[in-house]
């Protein structure tokens, strides 16, 4: 009798290779997840308690791993928090972490789990990735023992940080990344000493990683792309929406249009705390998104992209953002401007009262300019054009310059900056432009629903925004958003770290 389960096995290695032979494109994959959440307390759990937790949101993140494999996709990416979840103090989220170890040591958990000590987790992330020939992308928590008298080290003689892993499609651990930019109710963990720019190289092109809040600052992000170019950003994430600008979709597929960059982001799905928004993005405009309010259900997205998107023909053509609008007068005057406010920015509007027409908002030394032709004026719905140029104090403090046509909550103007879903107007034409001092500027066009627009705008290499044979579904929002890191102070981390005042 002849055996062939030797030659099985080497056809299926190379089936195996072949996927990952280098190519100019690539498959990507995100899930957002619904987090199975840990019960509230103030007493530590047991870590086998814990285990079983992160084994229930394991075994759905197993099950969207496997189906994106058999869908052809070469990475996945799933969401920040996306197996142990949140509400957590320094004490109670203890025994959920693991020691990850640097990847320079070259470690299969799946293969090898005990080396560093127990790692349940890792090992079961491994061999998913390993046994479905696919790189895994996953938040999980990080502990470090330091010595309790060293004045940095935290009182309770460890570190604990919000950690992103790639294991590659045999199971390596081949990324650890520690969240830089920690959000303010991220109390359990602390911040790196320096910010970590984190990269790895594929068959399928060059790869950065960062987490959620990191998006809006300079360290890691803007190192990443603008310097050591990657060509693909992984970003889990747990984003909170906050209309009119700052949806998970918008913002994210805005950033990759503006840094000109692939970006697969997974978000957490949770509708009573507005997460819900993923997507697969590209330097021109969204390959897939997600985005349901309504239910709560997990999705999976796959889509391909150019593994080197610098490289491609469909690349876009570097923007002077204020090229156009320094060339110009103002349309207007600033005589029917008023004041108002948007996420806690101080805005200063103007009405568009005309179905068609040109205006110009200023503040600071930001004007924004905006050319545009309504379908129809309806008198039920009031469009303004806003200008911002300051500093946003909120959840963090971040330099912005923001030109904006969005719509109103309703008719009465003390209402425009509020957070609105749906809309009815049509805009058959626009042109958005502003007098930017940086060069980083995220064009977002956002319609009802909270919907994306892809292929109905462009930005041209003057810095217009300006839409494309017009747009047939009402529009939210028209932005441009603008962000001066040069005129950052200095955040946390760099004034104190670890949190210790």
């Amino acid at each position: 009798m002849v055996c062939l389960y030797p030659y099985v096995s080497i056809i299926a290695s190379l089936l195996s290779a072949l996927k990952f032979c280098a190519s100019d494109s690539y498959v990507a994959a995100v899930y957002e997840h619904v987090v199975i959440l840990p019960d509230h307390t103030d007493i530590p759990v047991s870590p086998e308690e814990a285990l079983v937790l992160m084994n229930r949101n394991m075994d759905v993140l197993q099950t969207a791993i496997k189906a994106a494999a058999q869908q052809g996709a070469h990475i996945i990416v799933t969401p920040e928090d996306a197996i142990y979840g949140w509400n957590f103090k320094r004490e109670t989220i203890y025994p959920f972490l693991e020691d990850i170890p640097d990847p320079q040591v070259n470690w299969i958990p799946c293969t090898a789990p005990e080396r560093f000590g127990p790692a349940p987790v890792q090992e079961r992330l491994s061999c998913m990735a390993r046994n479905n020939s696919i790189y895994v992308v996953a938040s999980i928590g990080d502990k470090k023992a330091c010595n309790s008298s060293v004045p940095q080290c935290p009182r309770d003689g460890h570190y604990q940080y919000n950690t992103d892993v790639v294991f590659d499609s045999e199971g390596k651990l081949v990324a650890r990344y520690h969240k830089y930019n920690l959000f303010m109710m991220e109390k359990q963990f602390d911040y790196p000493k320096e910010p970590e720019v984190v990269t790895f190289d594929t068959p399928f092109g060059k790869f950065g990683i960062f987490t959620c809040f990191d998006i809006l600052f300079h360290d890691p992000a803007v190192i990443l792309v603008s310097k050591l170019q990657v060509d693909t950003v992984l970003f889990p994430t747990a984003w909170m929406n906050v209309l009119p600008h700052l949806t998970a979709i918008e913002f994210h597929s805005a950033w990759a249009m503006g840094m000109q960059v692939n970006f697969l982001a997974a978000n957490t799905h949770n509708t009573s705390m507005e997460m819900t928004g993923s997507g697969i993005y590209a330097p021109d405009g969204p390959r897939a998104f997600h985005y349901n309010m309504e239910t709560d259900d997990g999705h999976l997205l796959v889509a391909e992209l150019d593994s080197r998107p610098r490289l491609s023909a469909t690349h876009p053509a570097t923007v002077n953002w204020s090229s156009y609008a320094t060339s110009i007068k103002r349309f207007s005057s600033d005589e029917h401007d008023f004041p108002g406010v948007i996420f806690f920015d101080p805005f200063t509007f103007t009405e568009l009262t005309t179905p068609e027409g040109n205006c110009t908002v200023c503040q600071k030394d930001l004007c924004c300019h905006l050319s545009y032709r309504m379908a129809e004026k309806r008198k039920d719905e009031v469009y303004v054009l806003g200008a911002f140029d300051g500093l946003h104090v909120i959840e963090g403090k971040y330099y912005l310059q923001i030109c904006t046509l969005v719509k109103c909550k309703n008719s009465d103007l003390k209402t425009c900056g509020q957070p609105v879903a749906t809309a009815q107007t049509r805009f058959e034409a626009f042109s958005l432009s502003g007098t930017f001092g940086t060069k980083y500027v995220f064009p977002e066009v956002l319609l009802s629903g909270v919907q994306l627009a892809p292929g109905k705008f462009q930005v041209l290499s003057d810095g217009r925004l300006v839409s494309h044979h017009g747009i047939s579904e009402p529009v939210i929002t028209v932005t441009l958003f603008g962000r001066w890191y040069e005129k950052d102070p200095p955040q946390p981390q760099q004034a104190s770290l670890y949190g210790y005042i």
